[in-house]
C-alpha cells in the first residue's frame, strides 16, 4: 500500500464544469417542452406568406381536419418520439461506451444537438405547411433525444470516476434546467410576448448553453485534479477503499491517502455490465422508481388541478406555472444541490430504498387533489395549500433521493468500473421515466 498527495479542485473548476453539462444536457429539452404551445399553434394556424395563405384559402374541409388531429397528438407523439429513444440510446451507451472514445461520444453529441437548435431557432422565421411541420418536429425530438441519452449516460460514467461527491453538481444543473425553463415561460406569460419571440428566445438561448457545455468540456482534461481520477492506468486509485473516504470525508489540503497498488492484469481486466449490475442493482432500480412515481405524476396529473381559492383574475392564469412547473423545479434543484453537503442515508443503508419506495403515496395523494375534469374518484385536499404542501415534499424527495443513487451507484464498484457503472444507472433513470410516461396515461384515466 502507497501514499500518495491528491491534487486540489481548484476554485471548484472541475465542479463548476460539470455543473455546466449537466445544464447543458437538459436545458435545450426543457426549453423545447417550454414551447410546446409554440408548436402546436404552429400546427392550427395557417402559414401567413401570400403563396401559403393562397394554398390555405383553398385548401380544403379534410385538410383542416389534418391540422386539428396534428395538433390534438402533438403532446402524445412527442411524448413517444422523445421517450423510446432516450431509452434505447442510454441502454446502448451502458455496452458501447467502451468502444466509442469518450470525447467522441461528448462532444460529437453536445455539436449535433446543437444544430438541432439552430435549425429549430431558424425555422421561426420559416413558414411551414402544418403536415412537414410536424413531421421535421418529431425527426428534431428523436434526434435530441437520442444523442441526449449518450450525453447524459457518458457524463454520468465520466462522473463515477470522481468522488461521489461530483454527481451531485450534475444532477444540480440538470435541476436549474427545469427551473430555469419554468420561470422563462412566466415571465413570457408577464411580458406578454408573442409565442413566436418567446420560442426563438428560448431556442437561441439553448444554443448558447450548449456552445458554453462544450467550451467547458474541452477545459476539462487540462484540470489536474480530473486527470488525477480519470487516469485508471494508474496504481494510484484504490477501487472501494478510495469510494469508501470520498463518502465519508472531504479532501484536505495536504492529504495523504493510502491507496491500493493495482496490477496490470486487474487493470486490463474485462468489464462485464451483468457484473456490475449485480452490486449496483438496490441503487439502479431505486432511481427507476424514483422517476417512475414522478413522471407518473408530473405533469400529467399535477397540471389538471385546479385552484379553489381563485375566482378568476392573476392568481388563476398563475396557479399552475407557479405552484406546479415553478415550485417543482425550484424544490427538486434544491433536493439535488443539497446532497453536496449532505449524503444521508449511506449507499448501504436500508433507508434508502424504503424513502424511495415511500414515494408512492404521492400517487393517491395528487389525485385526490381537485383534479379537473373527473368522473371516478372524490375530492378530498380541495384547498390550494394542501396541493402546494405535497408539492414542495414531492420535488424535494425527487431531486435529493434521485440525485443520491445516482452518486452512490458508481462509489460501490472498483475505481475501473464506475464508468460503466455510471451508464447502467443513466440506463435506469431513463428507464423510470419511460415507465413514468406511460403510468401517466392510467394515473390520469383512473380520476
Amino acid at each position: 500500500m502507497t501514499a500518495i498527495n491528491s491534487p486540489r479542485d481548484r476554485y471548484n473548476a472541475v465542479w463548476i464544469i460539470f455543473f455546466i453539462l449537466g445544464l447543458g444536457t437538459l436545458l435545450p429539452w426543457n426549453f423545447f417542452m417550454t414551447a410546446t404551445m409554440y408548436f402546436t399553434s404552429r400546427l392550427k394556424n395557417p402559414p401567413t406568406n401570400g403563396a401559403a395563405f393562397n394554398q390555405t384559402a383553398n385548401s380544403t374541409e379534410p385538410e383542416g381536419d389534418m391540422r386539428n388531429v396534428l395538433e390534438s397528438k402533438f403532446n402524445n407523439v412527442m411524448t413517444l418520439c422523445a421517450m423510446v429513444p432516450l431509452l434505447i440510446f442510454t441502454c446502448l451507451n451502458s455496452f458501447i461506451h467502451q468502444r466509442i472514445p469518450q470525447k467522441l461520444r461528448i462532444s460529437g453529441s453536445l455539436s449535433v444537438i446543437l444544430v438541432v437548435f439552430l435549425i429549430t431557432a431558424i425555422l421561426v422565421k420559416v413558414d411551414m405547411a402544418p403536415l412537414p411541420f410536424f413531421t421535421f418536429t418529431m425527426i428534431k425530438i428523436v434526434c435530441i433525444n437520442s444523442f441526449g441519452a449518450i450525453l447524459q449516460g457518458s457524463l454520468f460514467g465520466l462522473a463515477g470516476m470522481l468522488p461521489a461527491s461530483y454527481t451531485t453538481p450534475i444532477m444540480s444543473g440538470q435541476g436549474l434546467a427545469g427551473t430555469f425553463a419554468a420561470f422563462s415561460m412566466i415571465c413570457a406569460l408577464a411580458t406578454g410576448s408573442a409565442l413566436q419571440d418567446s420560442a426563438f428566445g428560448y431556442f437561441i438561448t439553448a444554443c448558447v448553453v450548449i456552445l458554453l457545455a462544450i467550451m467547458s468540456y474541452f477545459i476539462l482534461p487540462k484540470m489536474e485534479f480530473f486527470q488525477y481520477y480519470s487516469d485508471t492506468s494508474s496504481p494510484r486509485h484504490g477501487g472501494d477503499e478510495e469510494n469508501k473516504m470520498d463518502l465519508l470525508r472531504k479532501e484536505s489540503p495536504g492529504e495523504k491517502r493510502p491507496v491500493v497498488s493495482l496490477t496490470d492484469e486487474d487493470i486490463t481486466h474485462s468489464v462485464s455490465v451483468f457484473a456490475i449490475f449485480k452490486q449496483i442493482w438496490v441503487m439502479a432500480l431505486s432511481v427507476c422508481f424514483v422517476f417512475t412515481i414522478t413522471i407518473g405524476t408530473f405533469p400529467a396529473v399535477t397540471v389538471e388541478v385546479r385552484s379553489t381559492v381563485a375566482d378568476g383574475g392573476a392568481w388563476e392564469t398563475y396557479f399552475i406555472p407557479v405552484s406546479c412547473f415553478l415550485l417543482f423545479n425550484v424544490m427538486d434543484w434544491a433536493g439535488r444541490s443539497l446532497t453536496a453537503v449532505c449524503m444521508w442515508p449511506g449507499k448501504d443503508s436500508v433507508w434508502l430504498p424504503v424513502l424511495v419506495i415511500a414515494r408512492l403515496v404521492f400517487v393517491p395523494l395528487f389525485v385526490l387533489c381537485n383534479v379537473q375534469p373527473r368522473h371516478y374518484l372524490p375530492v378530498v385536499f380541495a384547498h390550494d395549500a394542501w396541493y402546494i404542501i405535497f408539492m414542495i415534499i414531492f420535488s424535494f424527495s425527487n431531486g435529493y433521493l434521485a440525485s443520491l443513487c445516482m452518486c452512490f451507484g458508481p462509489k460501490k464498484v472498483a475505481q475501473h468500473e464506475a464508468e460503466t457503472a455510471g451508464a447502467i444507472m443513466a440506463f435506469f433513470l431513463s428507464l423510470g421515466l419511460a415507465l413514468g410516461a406511460a403510468l401517466s396515461f392510467g394515473f390520469r384515466a383512473m380520476i
